[in-house]
């Protein structure tokens, strides 16, 4: 059992959005006007590399994200990647708030096969406490989500397959909610990237922008 889904950051780090057919890699950076756009790409994929949001061939993936990194022209190398498809379980539950989160952490390994159909060992874990519920103070919300430890590995090993540091493996749903909150398509350009080609490309990388929003968690 192990966590991330909603902890660890480190600096400034890449998002990693890698679907079926291509991988999306984005630079965020942050003034006081907003967040702005410092590089991105698209590059494709070898066929069947990856197949419903699972990584078949890590090698290939491993160097199209190698090879992405260095069209970037970033001297970064903490990124983030996400996992989604039918593996991947979020749920909300009730727990009583004044557990603290070793209780909650031993809770939810007492309760698991109510939520995660998967033997707890096989199994990548984490929870957020989202707060008071609306009827019961005395009891709060938390979002539990949970993912098969394979996928997980998985994006963790391309990443440092292509030269970079895996700091966080995030959920795609949580990336993609994360970029419209902060109305990623309105980013603002840096100077190393073309504005109008940005305005084309932008509903696009949202899931890359989600994730690399980490940066500023």
């Amino acid at each position: 059992m192990g966590k991330g889904f909603f902890t660890g950051k480190g600096g400034t780090l890449l998002g990693v959005d890698i679907n079926d057919t291509a991988i999306r890699l984005i630079e965020l950076g942050r003034s006081a006007s907003g967040y702005n756009v410092q590089g991105y790409v698209t590059q494709a994929l070898p066929a069947q590399a990856v197949v419903d949001g699972t990584l078949l061939d890590l090698d290939g993936v491993g160097r199209a994200l190698r090879s992405a990194w260095s069209r970037l022209s970033t001297s970064v190398r903490g990124a983030v990647a996400a996992v989604s498809g039918p593996s991947v379980i979020t749920r909300m539950i009730e727990m009583d708030a004044g557990l603290s989160d070793d209780e909650m952490t031993w809770m939810i390994q007492m309760e698991a096969d109510q939520y995660i159909p998967y033997p707890l060992d096989d199994v990548a874990i984490d929870f957020q406490v989202r707060g008071p519920t609306a009827l019961d103070p005395s009891r709060v919300e938390v979002l539990l989500a949970a993912c098969l430890q394979e996928h997980v590995e998985a994006r963790e090993a391309v990443l440092t397959l292509a030269g970079l540091v895996p700091k966080v493996i995030d959920i795609e749903a949580f990336a993609l909610a994360r970029a419209c909150r902060q109305d990623f398509a309105s980013f603002t350009p840096s100077h190393r990237v073309d504005g109008a080609q940005w305005a084309v490309d932008a509903q696009g990388m949202g899931i890359a922008c989600g994730l690399a929003l980490r940066s500023f968690a």
